[in-house]
């Protein structure tokens, strides 16, 4: 399959990689036709996704199971109006039906937009206005229909931006088509004639920033091709590997994990549907199907090791990888002595695929993202726009001149022309995250030139849980920042000022009502784990609130 899509296949050193890694990109390419029906078609009986759940069930999907119900579920789609550039927002969690429904999506030519499962109606009624989103196809469980459809109803009903609500799964409220009943009566598919643009595009995700409300992240139809890096060159998978990458389907590496790069390589993906986290849990599973692949956040890394590993059988597993955040040292140390597996690091954004990683010919050092992807041209940059030495902290930026847009690359901000020149100009891509660079070529990551918070994977807005905290009435002032934590990376602190009625309430009881103010308004995963009550709040002299301020008070007040 890969020979297709790459000039040469096999590479033998860093150096030949470096050189030589050249993708072919055909015109009008289609991740779900050229890829996965190409599978069907030429090894149809090979396994492409291994399902399992909490409760025991498992489901085992060829290629050809996967291109049958994909265009089951593509006809279905379209008979209920869902067309060539319709947005529908996913909201389905680990459940199987949401690589139907993205493969589906894209063979009709709509545009995903896969969302997490832990949106409020807050959330959700701001992605509806934003996006202008015509379908959502959402996991029939209560909590999620519940905040859907007020959504919903708070833009207007249906038959406004939102036209067709699909649950798939044990409830169907009023308003709601049933997935599970109405698909299997789709007429047979056909393919539209139209085959469509490398520049259409694919799907959108919403992505935290510092300076306003999350932003929609706009990837063409080559952000899939762009993938083969990743599960071919970084997790390091062929034909005979079953791969699982932990993370929920609603964030940009649910597909750099569990999707596109896989499939390029002829790779099954394992899909383990859990409601919490559990490290034995995932150990159980690594044994039970013997995995062979595995990547993960730093945090679960962290809890897998808190486990005794002895008691599981882990031979079947090759190959480690890890992404989100800086690996501590003694996490690596301890895998390594525990399962024989070096961890390879690796770095990337939403706007972008593997930017830079620990390829299979790389010695790992704990800590370090690796090296730059050859699918990019990276240099570390100044404030003045000028290449730092080694040693010295730099802003990682992508050449991309115009009309030379690097595959994998988003195309921009989704109706924010202002937003994507901001990070967009000078011929470069500006990350907005800091490294630096060692004498050997590898990076490491220093922080974020804004204020983005990344705990236990998520990404998280000071400013989204800032607009959430002053909802609450005793709030009158917040500042929201991150603090170093040893297990999460980083957890959510607010510094908050009361309104003059509540000063007297500061405490633990005030505390835990505010955090669960939070929890309830918002995806959970964003409350303040540390609320600290102030009389005030460090300012510029224009008013502007100084996180960095904040941020140092907490160091300085860590530091032995």
């Amino acid at each position: 399959m890969i020979e297709r899509f790459l000039e040469q296949t096999h590479f033998e050193d860093m150096e030949d990689f470096r050189k030589n890694f050249r993708l072919k990109i055909p015109e009008g390419f289609n991740f779900a036709y050229d890829v996965m029906d190409a599978w069907a078609e030429e090894e149809p009986d090979k396994l492409a996704l291994l399902w399992t759940n909490e409760d025991g069930d498992c489901k085992r999907f060829t290629f050809l199971d996967l291109k049958n119900l994909s265009n089951r579920a593509a006809s279905y789609f379209s008979s209920l109006g869902i067309g060539r550039g319709d947005m529908v927002m996913i909201m389905l969690g680990r459940r199987y039906e949401f690589w139907i429904t993205m493969l589906a999506l894209q063979k009709i030519g709509a545009i995903a937009i896969p969302a997490t499962h832990l949106l409020t109606d807050l959330d959700i009624v701001y992605r509806i206005e934003r996006a202008g989103i015509k379908a959502i196809v959402c996991a029939g469980e209560a909590y999620i229909l519940g905040h859907v459809s007020k959504a919903v109803a708070q833009c207007g009903g249906l038959g406004g931006t939102v036209q067709t609500l699909v649950s798939i799964g044990p409830e169907v409220p009023p308003g709601f088509h049933d997935f599970q009943k109405e698909w299997t009566s789709a007429p047979d598919f056909v393919r539209p004639a139209e085959r469509g643009s490398n520049d259409d595009i694919l799907l959108m995700y919403f992505t935290s920033g510092t300076s306003g409300e999350p932003k929609m992240v706009a990837h063409d139809q080559t952000y899939a091709l762009g993938h083969l890096m990743t599960g071919v060159f970084w997790h390091n998978l062929g034909p005979d590997s079953l791969h699982l990458t932990i993370a929920d389907t609603g964030w940009g590496k649910a597909v750099w994990g569990k999707l596109y790069g896989q499939w390029f390589a002829g790779a099954a993906v394992f899909v383990y549907d859990h409601t919490r986290f559990k490290a034995e849990d995932i150990l159980g599973m690594i044994e039970r199907y013997r995995i062979t692949s595995l990547c993960a956040p730093p945090t679960v890394f962290r809890f897998l090791i808190q486990e005794d590993l002895s008691r599981f059988d882990l031979s079947s597993l090759r190959y480690l990888c890890t992404a989100g955040e800086a690996l501590n040292g003694s996490v690596y140390d301890t895998m390594l002595e525990k399962t024989g597996l070096k961890i390879h690091e690796g770095f990337g954004q939403t706007e972008t695929t593997l930017t830079l990683g620990t390829f299979p010919w790389m010695e790992p050092k704990p800590g370090s993202m690796g090296v730059p992807s050859p699918q990019y041209d990276i240099v570390l940059l100044d404030a003045d726009g000028e290449p730092v030495p080694d040693g010295q902290i730099g802003e990682i930026c992508i050449r991309a001149l115009p009309g030379q847009k690097p595959c994998g690359l988003f195309q921009g901000y989704y109706r924010e022309p202002e937003k994507t020149a901001a990070i967009w100009h000078g011929g470069y891509y500006h990350s907005c995250d800091l490294a630096w660079r060692d004498k050997d070529g590898y990076f490491w990551f220093v922080g974020r030139n804004d204020d983005i918070i990344k705990t236990s994977g998520y990404r998280v807005s000071p400013f989204e849980v800032e607009s959430v905290l002053m909802m609450h009435p005793a709030v009158v002032e917040c500042a929201v920042t991150g603090v170093p934590d040893p297990l999460r990376g980083f957890v959510v602190k607010a510094t908050v000022v009361l309104t003059a009625e509540y000063r007297s309430q500061a405490g633990p009881e005030l505390v835990k009502e505010i955090q669960a103010f939070v929890k309830q308004t918002t995806a959970p995963y964003k409350y303040p784990r540390i609320i600290e009550f102030a009389d005030e709040l460090p300012k510029t002299i224009s008013g502007k609130i100084r996180r960095v301020e904040i941020r140092q008070a907490d160091g300085a007040a860590r530091r032995p």
